[in-house]
C-alpha cells in the first residue's frame, strides 16, 4: 500500500503533531480508511512500518474500534448500534427487518455493492435509540417504515 501524495502529507502532518509518533496510530488509521474506504492488512502493515510499532499493536487497535473496517464496505455502509438503549427499542427487530426485506445481512455486503451491514458499540445517540448510522449520518428514533424509506431514498 502506497497512500497518495496528498493522503501522505496528511498522514505526515498527523505524526507532527504528537510528541511520539506511536501516538498518531488513530488519526493515520482514520486517513487511510477515509482514502481505502478500508484497512487492508498491507494497510495495517505500512502503518506499523510508518510508526515503528508491531503490526499486532495496529491489528489489535484496528479489531478492538467498530470504527474501522477490515474489508471494503458497500456504498452505503449501515452501522445498527446494539447497545441496551437501542436493544430496548428494537434494535434487533430492524436487523432482523434487513435482513429479511433488503436481504442485507450483519457483516456482509448486498451482491451490488450497495449497501453492507454492521452491528457496533455505541454510537451515542442513547436518548433517540433506536438509532443506525449510514456513512457519516445519524438517523435516530428509527421505525421499520423509517428504515424502509431511508434505504429507498438511496441510490
Amino acid at each position: 500500500m502506497t497512500p497518495s501524495k496528498e493522503v501522505l502529507a496528511k498522514i505526515d502532518a498527523a505524526i507532527a503533531e504528537y510528541p511520539h509518533p506511536e501516538s498518531a496510530l488513530l488519526a493515520i488509521l482514520h486517513l487511510i480508511q477515509q482514502d481505502q474506504g478500508y484497512l487492508s492488512e498491507e494497510a495495517q502493515v505500512w502503518a506499523a512500518e510508518k510508526l515503528s510499532v508491531p503490526v499486532a499493536h495496529v491489528a489489535g487497535v484496528v479489531t478492538f474500534y467498530t470504527m474501522f473496517r477490515l474489508t471494503p464496505p458497500g456504498r452505503h455502509h449501515l452501522q445498527v448500534c446494539k447497545t441496551l438503549s437501542c436493544r430496548l427499542r428494537g434494535c434487533e427487530e430492524i436487523l432482523q427487518h434487513l435482513d429479511k426485506k433488503h436481504g442485507i445481512k450483519e457483516g456482509q455486503v448486498t451482491p451490488d455493492g450497495r449497501f453492507s451491514l454492521v452491528r457496533v458499540e455505541c454510537l451515542g445517540s442513547c436518548g433517540t435509540a433506536p438509532m443506525m448510522q449510514v456513512n457519516d449520518d445519524f438517523h435516530e428514533n428509527l421505525t421499520l417504515e423509517r428504515v424502509d424509506a431511508l434505504l429507498a431514498g438511496m441510490k
